[in-house]
């Protein structure tokens, strides 16, 4: 009965979108924390995962969208404190905190370390000649 109940409430467990933690972001686009423990382009399913890891209950919303930016769509909701006011994980006891450890494991990510080798591998081709082409001027 207590984890339905908890669950029931879903409502009242804190809100985070991935645009809090992308260090794309400026802080007026809605960075929440420093550029220099931001993460670069985190997803709901990374965050979700990163949740998972650290015992945290958690909900995907992904038909939400970010109010200052509606193309960001996506939310993850997180239970931070059960009903008695007990942490549901004693490392973690604010939405600050909890923001900078999703931040910090993001990059870390499974699915996330594939793509960087697969990247990596194929801009390594040799490189054109650059430089400003075009007419030369007399």
């Amino acid at each position: 009965m207590n984890m339905e109940n908890e669950l029931a409430n879903i409502k009242k467990w804190i809100i985070l979108y991935p645009i809090y933690m992308n260090s794309k972001k400026t802080v007026a686009e809605g960075r929440r924390i420093s550029l220099s423990n931001a993460c670069e382009n985190p997803t709901c399913v990374e965050i979700g995962d990163c949740c998972s890891f650290l015992k945290l209950p958690f909900a995907i919303e992904i038909d939400k969208a970010y109010p200052r930016d509606f193309m960001q769509r996506g939310r993850v909701r997180v239970l931070l404190k059960r009903v008695d006011g007990t942490l549901c994980n004693s490392s973690i006891s604010s939405r600050k905190q909890l923001m900078l450890r999703v931040a910090e494991m993001v990059p870390k990510h499974h699915g996330r370390t594939k793509k960087q080798e697969t990247v990596s591998t194929s801009t390594a081709g040799p490189s054109s000649k650059s430089g400003k082409g075009g007419k030369k001027r007399r």
